[in-house]
C-alpha cells in the first residue's frame, strides 16, 4: 500500500490517505506481523540452534557460526539445526500478531490523539512508547514458547515436539517453568523492539530524505528496497542493544543453570558465572546475522502484505 504524503507519512506507512483505521484494519495488521515473524524466525532457525548452542557452550562452539553449523550437524545429523522449529514458527507468529499489531495500534492511535504535526515533531517518542507497549504484551504470550524452544535446543532429547515440550516442562517445573525467563525476555525484547522500531523509522526517514522524496512518490519496489534497507540497519542496532539478555534468557533456560532458588538469584549467579564481556559479545555475530536479516524480511513483507 502507498503511504501517504504528509509530514508523517513515513510514521503512518504504509497506510493510503484515505485508510479507515477500523477493527478490520488491525487484525489486519496483527496478521501481517504474524506471517513476517513466523517466515523470517522459522528460516532462520538453523542460525537460531547455532547462536543458542554458542551462548550455552561457548567453549565447544568456538568455530563461528558456519564452523558452528557444521559441528552440529557432524555430530546430530541436519535435522538437528531445525530443532524447535516449531516452538519458533508458532511463537513468533503470537509475538509478531502482537508486536506489529500493537505497535501500529499504538502509533495510529498516538496520531489521532495529537494531531499530524505534533505528531510527527514526537515521532521517535511515539515509536518508544508503542513498541514497548505492544512488545511488553506479546512476551505473556512468547515466553513459555521460547522456555521450550531453548530447552529442545539445549537438550535435543528433551522432547520430540512442541505439544512435547509444553507437557514434559509443564510435569517438571510447572507453570513457572514457562516464565522462569520472563524478567531476560523483557530485558531483552522490549529494548529490542523499541530499537528495532525507532531505529528503522529514522533510517526510512533519512533514505527518503536522501532522495528528496516521500514514500508516495516511489514505486513499490523502491519502497521495498527502502523497508529492507531500513529493516538490515534496525536489525543489527537492535541486536546489539539486546544480547545480553539475550544470552541470559539463553543460559537461564538451560536445566540447572544459576543452581537453585529465586529467579533474581539465579540471573545473579549466571550473570557472574559468564562475565559482563561475555554476555554482551558471545554469539553476538551470528544473532547480528540473524536479526538483521530476519528484521529487513520482516519490514519487507508487513509493508507488502
Amino acid at each position: 500500500m502507498a503511504a501517504q504524503n504528509l509530514p508523517g507519512s513515513v510514521l503512518l506507512a504504509p497506510s493510503p490517505v484515505d485508510t479507515k483505521h477500523d477493527l478490520m484494519y488491525y487484525l489486519k495488521g496483527a496478521a501481517a506481523g504474524g506471517i513476517c515473524c513466523s517466515i523470517t524466525h522459522g528460516a532462520l532457525c538453523p542460525v537460531d540452534v547455532v547462536k543458542t548452542r554458542v551462548q550455552l557452550d561457548p567453549i565447544r562452539y568456538n568455530s563461528g557460526l558456519i564452523g558452528g553449523m557444521r559441528k552440529v550437524v557432524a555430530e546430530e545429523g541436519a535435522m538437528a539445526l531445525t530443532t524447535g522449529l516449531g516452538a519458533t514458527a508458532f511463537g513468533y507468529f503470537i509475538q509478531g500478531w502482537f508486536k506489529f499489531g500493537g505497535v501500529e495500534f499504538f502509533k495510529i492511535k498516538a496520531v489521532e490523539t495529537l494531531g499530524e504535526e505534533k505528531a510527527w515533531a514526537n515521532k521517535t517518542g511515539i515509536y518508544l512508547i508503542s513498541a514497548a507497549c505492544a512488545e511488553t504484551i506479546a512476551d505473556v504470550f512468547l515466553c513459555p514458547l521460547e522456555a521450550v524452544r531453548i530447552r529442545a535446543v539445549s537438550d535435543p532429547e528433551f522432547c520430540d515436539g512442541l505439544a512435547d515440550g509444553f507437557s514434559k516442562m509443564l510435569k517438571a517445573d510447572g507453570i513457572g517453568g514457562f516464565y522462569s525467563g520472563f524478567l531476560p525476555i523483557l530485558a531483552k525484547q522490549v529494548p529490542y523492539t523499541m530499537t528495532k522500531f525507532a531505529v528503522q523509522g529514522a533510517a526510512a526517514d533519512s533514505i527518503y530524505a536522501s532522495m528528496g522524496k516521500s514514500p508516495s512518490d516511489l514505486s513499490s519496489s523502491a519502497n521495498l528496497g527502502v523497508s529492507l534497507g531500513s529493516g538490515v540497519i534496525a536489525g543489527v542496532a537492535a541486536a546489539i542493544i539486546s544480547h545480553p539478555a539475550d544470552t541470559l534468557l539463553s543460559k537461564i533456560n538451560k536445566k540447572g543453570a544459576g543452581g537453585d532458588g529465586a529467579m533474581m538469584a539465579r540471573l545473579m549467579n549466571i550473570a557472574k558465572e559468564t562475565g559482563f564481556v561475555s554476555l554482551c559479545t558471545v554469539g553476538l555475530l551470528p544473532r547480528c546475522v540473524m536479526i538483521g536479516t530476519l528484521t529487513a524480511g520482516q519490514f519487507g513483507i508487513f509493508d507488502t502484505v
